[in-house]
């Protein structure tokens, strides 16, 4: 265990970016993205959760798959196999950190995702505890700790003019070791003040919501009523599905031109009246009432039942960005869960 003084992180920032391509949490033109840090650069640490989630350096929105030329031979340049550059993330929340392990289950499963696996490898996520949860963050209610963050490389947390580092990764190891020169050795007083930080975090959350029982009763909801009324109010932006941490579907594109071409794949999003169109003009999510239903089945059946966990974290980023107040939170009360305090 590690600590080192807020008065210190650019100096912190300056000695990571000599070890890899550093991504902070920064402001323009009043949006908190994480950005090439640059000397000088303002660094927010201060906002919960980031607009697009973190998950793009792994999942890029947009990406080159492949290019092709056709000649004598046929000539495929595969751009998986180049995918990825050393990179760390500095000040990801726990509740992203927790959608990584989601997006793993997808990606690293069988069959591997190579782009995917090689940017994983190659980025040491320094996460950072949180300390005073908006209201409409809700990760307790899927067991994620605000204060904690299993899954980090690092785990930072503010207890107060300092900044406490924990490593948790041989990468986390690694990364504080070539750090000793700036970083000094936490005390055992250090340590109670990072627990009273977690503490405190926990006891600071006013959301929660009952997820017990969820999956198991949508077993028996698709041709449910509940779903002609919820979906009226659905515009089909596609927000709530762009902003999500844990939403991983994509669409691939062939841009021919002449003997050449380029695949891209691209986010996609199932709120959208394309997603599901073939080819022959038939769409077996035909209304907003089906893509509405899909999507928090996906999130609330599909996806537990699959892979074992609720493909949600509770940053609440659909709570605060959807138009229309459509939000997971009220589907699960509807549903079953029962809501404490919001």
């Amino acid at each position: 265990m590690k600590k080192i003084a807020k008065a210190k992180l650019p100096e912190l920032w300056q000695a990571l970016s000599a070890e890899a391509k550093l991504y902070v949490p920064a402001e323009t033109d009043g949006v908190v993205n994480f950005a090439s840090w640059q000397e000088g650069m303002e660094v927010n640490l201060d906002e919960l959760n980031v607009f697009v989630p973190p998950k793009k350096f792994f999942f890029p929105q947009t990406e080159t798959v492949l290019k092709y030329e056709f000649g004598d031979d046929l000539q495929i340049e595969d751009f998986a196999c180049k995918a990825g550059e050393n990179t760390i993330l500095f000040g990801v929340r726990p509740c992203d950190v927790s959608s990584f392990a989601m997006m793993d289950k997808v990606y690293l499963g069988d069959p591997v995702d190579e782009a995917y696996r090689r940017r994983r490898e190659m980025t040491t996520v320094v996460a950072l505890g949180c300390g005073e949860p908006d209201e409409t963050c809700f990760c307790q209610s899927f067991d994620i700790e605000p204060g904690k963050a299993p899954g980090a490389d690092v785990l930072g947390v503010d207890v107060g003019d300092e900044l406490v580092l924990v490593a948790q990764s041989e990468k986390g190891e690694a990364l504080l070791t070539k750090l000793n020169g700036l970083l000094t050795e936490a005390t055992s007083g250090d340590e109670n003040k990072l627990k009273d930080a977690q503490e405190k975090a926990k006891e600071e959350y006013v959301t929660q919501v009952t997820v017990d029982g969820v999956m198991e009763k949508l077993d028996n909801m698709f041709e449910d009523g509940y779903w002609d009324k919820l979906y009226r109010r659905c515009i089909a932006c596609g927000t709530c599905t762009f902003v999500c941490p844990t939403c991983h579907c994509f669409d691939v594109q062939e841009y021919p031109t002449g003997n050449r071409g380029e695949r891209i794949r691209c986010w996609d999003a199932c709120m959208f009246s394309d997603f599901t169109m073939m080819g022959h003009g038939h769409n077996p999510r035909p209304t907003q009432k089906e893509r509405v239903r899909q999507r928090f089945m996906h999130k609330l059946n599909y996806f537990p039942h699959q892979h074992g966990d609720y493909a949600c974290v509770g940053c609440g980023r659909c709570v605060r960005k959807c138009p229309v107040n459509l939000d997971i939170l009220e589907v699960i009360n509807a549903v079953g869960g029962a809501e404490d305090g919001m």
